[in-house]
Parts: structure tokens; sequence; C-alpha cells
């Protein structure tokens, strides 16, 4: 445990989580834009929520010696792999349980101060149905990996914090 400590003080964790954040963001806009599959609203909040894991990425590669940095990182990147699993749980459930009565909205509302989908529609717009299953790899769909990636996204950060407990000893 003192050694996922250590690591987490430097800025390669950080940046290592960075990274798999944009590998997944460019999967994401390769199933866009290249495979041609349409994002639901639910798969445009799904991403914001990645993107949050990316901002606490950021957050603690500023300085993660500094234990007000590395917290803050540590706390952006559970609301948002919190949020994220929400969310792809709901999806999945649109996606399962069909019904006219639980459905998603017909279209991404953002807070005015931050209109994504009017900035970036390209990243941001719309236009897919939730229960609708466009893509399946061993069995599951994208929104049951997202289900996986942010669950591991939580159980990472859950060892990392416990880690922060576990200081070198005095020599």
């Amino acid at each position: 445990m003192q050694a996922l400590n250590h690591f987490s003080r430097i800025r390669l964790s950080w940046l290592l989580l960075l990274l798999c954040i944009a590998a997944f963001e460019a999967a994401a806009l390769t199933f866009q834009h290249v495979m041609k599959l349409p994002p639901c609203v639910m798969c445009i909040y799904e991403r914001v929520a990645m993107m949050g894991i990316g901002g606490a990425a950021i957050i603690g590669l500023l300085n993660p010696n500094n234990l007000i940095i590395r917290w803050c990182g540590f706390v952006a990147w559970g609301i948002s792999a919190g949020w994220g699993l929400k969310l792809a749980l709901q999806h999945v459930d649109f996606q399962l349980n069909p019904s006219p009565f639980a459905t998603c909205d017909l279209f991404v509302t953002f807070p005015s101060w931050a209109p994504l989908n009017k900035w970036a529609p390209w990243m941001f717009e719309a236009y897919g149905d939730c229960s609708k299953i466009v893509w399946q790899f061993l069995t599951l769909t994208m929104p049951q990996w997202l289900v996986i990636i942010f669950t591991g996204n939580l159980v990472a950060l859950a060892i990392f914090v416990v880690a922060q407990f576990f200081n070198k000893k005095s020599a």
C-alpha cells in the first residue's frame, strides 16, 4: 500500500488516468464518426462523466505531491465515476427493459452557462435512441461496458484512497 501511496504522489499516475480517459473518449468519437453509431442522450451524459474523470486527472497532474490538490483530484474522480456509473446503470435498464414510460430525454440539457451541445455539437449532440442496442462486444452492450469501466474507476479510486493512510514508516 505504501507503493500505491507513493505512486499517487507522482504525475505519472495521474497522467496514466488521463491517457486512459482520452483513449475512451477517442473510442466514443470513433464509434460516432467512423462507425456512424448515433449517440443518445445517455451516451452524451456518460461521455461528460468520463470527461469529469479526465478533469480529475488534470487536477491531480497539477501537483500530486500537494495533499489538498491530490484529494481534490480524488474527490472529482469519485464524483465523476459515481455519476457515470449511475448513468450507465440507468442506460442499461433502458436497453434491457424498454418501456414507453421509462425513457431518456429527447434532447441533451446542459446548463445555460455551458451549452456544450451548442459549442461542440460534433461531440455533444445526441440523435440516437437510448433503448436501442447498436453495438455489442463479447455479448455486452456499450452501456454495460461503461458499467465495468466506471466500476473499475471506483475500485481503483478506493484502493488509492485507502493507500493514502499508509505513510512510509520512520527508519
